[in-house]
């Protein structure tokens, strides 16, 4: 066993997740040394879920709370804005980054090219609006006032099945060749242990909205599944495998899955 991995204290690999995930500073991660950061970081990869639904929690809160006071689209806008300052909108650069990269690019060595570029494009600019417009109405189609629970749980819930969608898709598409960043460094690594911590963190959070509606859950599952199928064919057969942008991508996408599952289902009562 790697020295730097039974050297990482328990209370290590949360606080990790939790400071990759989001702007929350962690100051206690400062006794960890670098090698110990980079293992535990592997570790952190099965709190990735319940990061996930701490996230949600707080956008759920903003909907609701905001609700209140403004309009439902407003409180929607600022309740998103929230988020993005939470997280650094960390997958929502991976979505402008992905659209741009598989939008212009056409030899592997393209692709990886763009992906990499700081400046965002025409793909990238209309992929991230969408991408951003149809979860903002998304949100916005939840029963905010009739069923205020179902929709905090669904709201958290689409966080927390958006980070265990990335932990399934480092499982199942390899880090790309010339790949960097986290799907090179970290995805190669994820052991079946952390794919079923994933679960455990995954749980509580999919486990509430699954007891109020778990037809849709159900339905978000098969969906994610045949997403997963065609992403790990698109990347496989594009660049060889998956990168930081790609599994970020992989996370919005899983918000947006379940979110429609939702609207889906409701729309035909």
């Amino acid at each position: 066993m790697n020295p730097a991995l039974s050297s990482i204290p328990s209370w290590a690999p949360p606080l990790l997740a939790l400071q990759f995930l989001t702007r929350v500073p962690v100051p206690l991660l400062d006794r960890l040394d670098g090698a110990q950061a980079r293992a535990g970081l592997i570790k952190a990869v099965g709190w990735f879920p319940l990061v996930g639904s701490l996230i949600g929690a707080v956008t759920a809160a903003a909907v609701l709370g905001l609700a209140q006071f403004v309009p439902l689209a407003v409180a929607v806008i600022l309740a998103l804005m929230i988020e993005a300052r939470l997280t650094g909108a960390f997958h929502e650069d991976a979505v402008a980054d992905f659209c741009d990269a598989f939008g212009g690019g056409y030899m592997a060595e393209d692709v990886r090219r763009i992906m990499k570029d700081s400046r965002i494009g025409s793909y990238g600019a209309l992929g991230l609006g969408l991408a951003i417009a149809l979860r903002a109405v998304l949100l916005m189609s939840l029963p905010v006032a009739d069923d205020p629970l179902l929709t905090g749980t669904a709201i958290v819930a689409s966080a927390c099945f958006a980070r265990a969608l990335v932990v399934a898709a480092m499982a199942l598409v390899p880090p790309a060749p010339a790949g960097t960043g986290l799907a090179k460094d970290i995805g190669s690594a994820v052991s079946a242990r952390t794919a079923v911590m994933s679960v455990v963190t995954a749980f509580p959070a999919l486990a509430i909205f699954a007891f109020l509606d778990v037809g849709t859950l159900l339905l978000a599952c098969l969906a994610a599944g045949v997403f997963l199928v065609w992403l790990r064919g698109l990347l496989l057969r594009r660049i060889g495998g998956s990168t930081g942008d790609c599994l970020g991508f992989a996370a919005y996408a899983g918000q947006l899955i379940l979110l429609l599952a939702v609207a889906a289902l409701s729309h035909g009562e």
